[in-house]
């Protein structure tokens, strides 16, 4: 080989090697990271079927745990052959001697981003509780996690059409969501205000003079069971949301800390101690946090936290008496519009100036939440119109009546006499 050519292949080997960023090798420890990770989400799927459970009366309570259940499944189907494509361009029709490299790492990443992507149904559930039927909900989930939400995902974790870099080019840097504050929680939350606007509120829940009914919680101890598991669910959520173990933080999880305990303190101020505010306190804070808990410092968390709970308060009240949106759970002010507080907040807490760590931008914050905000209510607008003037959304009167549990899967929660053989 002539000496050039060696000096030039020197050259190039070190450049790599040295110069240029290698993209890390994942590890056994990284596999194992991250699985626990999405254990931990996969949990929080129980948290919010026991939330729901708690939360609508005793006529709605297997629905409500069947609902969870089928829809996770279905979102596993529609992200495993459509959603993770869109998203990240990667899929699994090859052998499995393929899928197996690098400990089965890539798998694992599917794993943990479904329990992300099977968060949005989820959310969606507990809005429109009570009068929904069972199998038009399972086609928009489909549509949703097939579709909808990779789309927005693949934009914002993806760089998928160049987004990202437009933003960074014309505010100074990328839309920031560490862990889903808008790509979750916010694009859930949206996408549930048009579905609960179509179904229309349960029946008797407003009189023709302006009354409200008040249908109470049928469980407090479920509904707080649902918000603990989801609560320690969270800290995978936000600290796997690194998904390698060199890039874990601890920031994230203080700041995960604070927000809860802000969103918890500032719930049960406002709510007037009542205990269904209390418990959806912490989850305020944790889905306001999300965004930015990567770069705040914790008092700014804190902060967070304690606005995402007083406004959870504010506007859940204001919705459901005022208003009269029958959002059950109050899923549009818990995910919808404390994301869309997340969201911002990482643009505010998230600067040096602030005791944050920087690199982020207020105008990129807005812009990238706003562009959440209208794929979520267009998207749920088309989806749920449709269905409702196709096949139908709700369960006609006798049947909401009667109940979701017997109406749809013909067997109550608790059974009400023994049997008679």
């Amino acid at each position: 080989m002539p000496l050039g050519c060696a000096d030039a292949l020197l050259f190039k080997l070190l450049t790599t090697s040295v110069l240029t960023p290698m993209t890390p090798t994942p590890t056994g420890g990284d596999v194992l990271f991250l699985l626990l990770g999405a254990i931990m989400v996969l949990a929080m799927h129980a948290g919010f079927a026991f939330l729901e459970v708690g939360t609508v009366r005793k006529k709605n309570q297997v629905n409500a745990l069947v609902k969870i259940l089928v829809d996770f499944a279905i979102s596993t189907i529609a992200y495993f052959f459509i959603g993770y494509t869109i998203a990240y361009g990667v899929q699994f029709f090859v052998g499995a001697e393929t899928l197996a490299q690098k400990n089965g790492f890539e798998l694992v990443k599917f794993f943990f981003l479904l329990t992300f992507a099977a968060a949005i149904p989820a959310i969606i559930s507990g809005g429109i509780a009570e009068r929904a039927k069972f199998n038009p909900q399972l086609i928009a989930t489909f549509m949703l996690v097939g579709f909808v939400y990779p789309f927005f995902e693949g934009i914002v974790w993806n760089n998928r059409f160049g987004v990202q870099d437009w933003l960074a080019a014309a505010t100074g840097a990328n839309f920031h969501d560490f862990a889903g504050s808008v790509v979750v929680h916010a694009l859930g939350g949206w996408v549930a205000l048009p579905a609960v606007l179509l179904l229309g509120a349960r029946h008797g829940r407003y009189t023709k003079d302006g009354k409200v009914s008040a249908h109470p919680p049928s469980n407090i101890p479920f509904l707080a069971l649902g918000a603990w598991v989801l609560t320690v669910g969270w800290f995978g959520f936000n600290v796997m949301s690194a998904q390698m173990l060199d890039k874990i933080s601890g920031l994230v999880a203080m700041n995960s800390l604070m927000a809860m305990a802000g969103g918890t303190i500032a719930a049960w101020i406002v709510g007037k101690n009542d205990p269904g505010f209390v418990h959806n306190g912490p989850l305020a804070g944790l889905v306001a946090v999300c965004a930015g808990s990567d770069v705040m410092h914790p008092l700014g968390a804190l902060v967070v936290g304690l606005v995402a709970g007083g406004m959870f308060v504010y506007m859940f009240t204001l919705v459901q008496n005022k208003w009269k949106i029958d959002d059950v759970l109050g899923v549009w002010a818990l995910h919808g519009l404390c994301g869309t507080w997340g969201g911002l907040a990482a643009g505010i807490f998230g600067i040096k100036e602030l005791g944050g760590l920087g690199g982020v931008s207020f105008a990129a914050q807005v812009i990238g939440t706003l562009m959440g905000i209208v794929i979520a209510v267009v998207s749920g607008t088309v989806i749920y119109g449709v269905l409702k003037h196709t096949i139908g959304l709700r369960l006609d009167q006798e049947q909401e009546f009667d109940g979701a549990d017997l109406s749809i899967h013909k067997i109550t929660a608790t059974s009400d006499r023994e049997s008679s053989w």
